[in-house]
């Protein structure tokens, strides 16, 4: 189902939201879909169509922010573009983040299994008609040598189409984790976070190793380049995608809680388009339960 964007409603406490009254009453548009397979279709068909958006409306480029997590899309939208023959020569692809090396001065390999680059290039740009693809140059990761040259490519190009993603446990968007205890920065200031260096979270990495590393929180890194806060929520549009268990207390505080920069996400309450599209388990109680 797909609750209209209404105002807030006020609620003490949301974590205590029903699963059929999640997203009923947030500024966010919200949307459930019943398996992985609908939420990754749904994501694929997205993108196709706010590129198509973009260019109808008299885009010459058209730039999108994206991630790599939620995995799935990006095979299932190359083979849309090879079946159409549509191309995405006047796409710029800019990836949300990318994991850094032990000083921070560079990339970690594209031989590393964590590698955000190494995954664009084996499940989207491998997979596409090269004559559809869009060029090296448009091919964009953050680099930590020259993080600012990300914010001021996107000024350039006329700012973000579209900005696609997913969200961490903290309320994450990218990289953007809450600051930590003790850090001051204050609502504006973080929304006004541009593209930089960042160092992980605790909870980021212990939960990035669960979901990608088997558990092993040394093989996370502790530092990353990520785009800002700036660039994701001067994005036209904002499409965030949610499939894992552990994202139901976050879903409740990001849609209904107070717009907070210890709940990053919360600031989507104040964009004027953004859409959240979950799993039906992604709604339920975020109640305990020993296994």
């Amino acid at each position: 189902m797909l609750w209209p964007s209404l105002k807030t409603g006020s609620r003490a406490n949301p974590l205590a939201i029903p699963p059929d009254a999640v997203g009923r009453g947030s500024p966010i548009g919200f949307e459930v879909v019943p398996d992985d397979a609908a939420l990754i279709s749904r994501f694929a068909a997205d993108m196709m169509g706010e590129y198509r958006a973009a260019k109808a409306a008299g885009r010459d480029r058209v730039v999108f922010i994206v991630p790599v997590g939620p995995v799935g899309q990006y095979p299932l939208w190359a083979a849309a573009c090879n079946e159409t023959g549509t191309s995405l020569s006047d796409l710029v692809l800019v990836n949300m983040d990318e994991y850094l090396t032990e000083d921070g001065s560079d990339f970690i390999p594209l031989s590393d299994p964590l590698s955000f680059r190494a995954h664009m290039q084996r499940e989207f740009f491998s997979l596409l008609d090269p004559a559809l693809s869009p060029p090296e140059e448009a091919r964009i990761f953050p680099d930590p040598r020259r993080p600012e040259a990300t914010t001021e490519l996107i000024d350039r190009l006329g700012g973000v189409d579209a900005c696609f993603g997913g969200v961490g446990i903290t309320g994450h968007l990218a990289f953007n984790d809450p600051p930590e205890p003790g850090d001051e920065t204050g609502l504006e200031e973080f929304a006004a976070l541009p593209t930089r260096i960042v160092r992980l979270s605790r909870e980021t990495r212990v939960n990035n190793a669960i979901t990608a590393a088997r558990g092993s929180i040394d093989r996370v890194p502790e530092l990353a380049v990520t785009v800002g806060m700036r660039e994701i929520l001067g994005a036209r549009r904002v499409r965030l995608y949610m499939n894992r268990p552990w994202q139901c207390a976050i879903v409740r505080k990001l849609l209904h809680g107070p717009v907070t920069a210890a709940v990053p996400a919360s600031l989507l309450q104040r964009h004027p388009d953004a859409r959240v599209t979950a799993l039906d388990l992604v709604t339920a109680l975020p109640e305990p339960e020993l296994r």
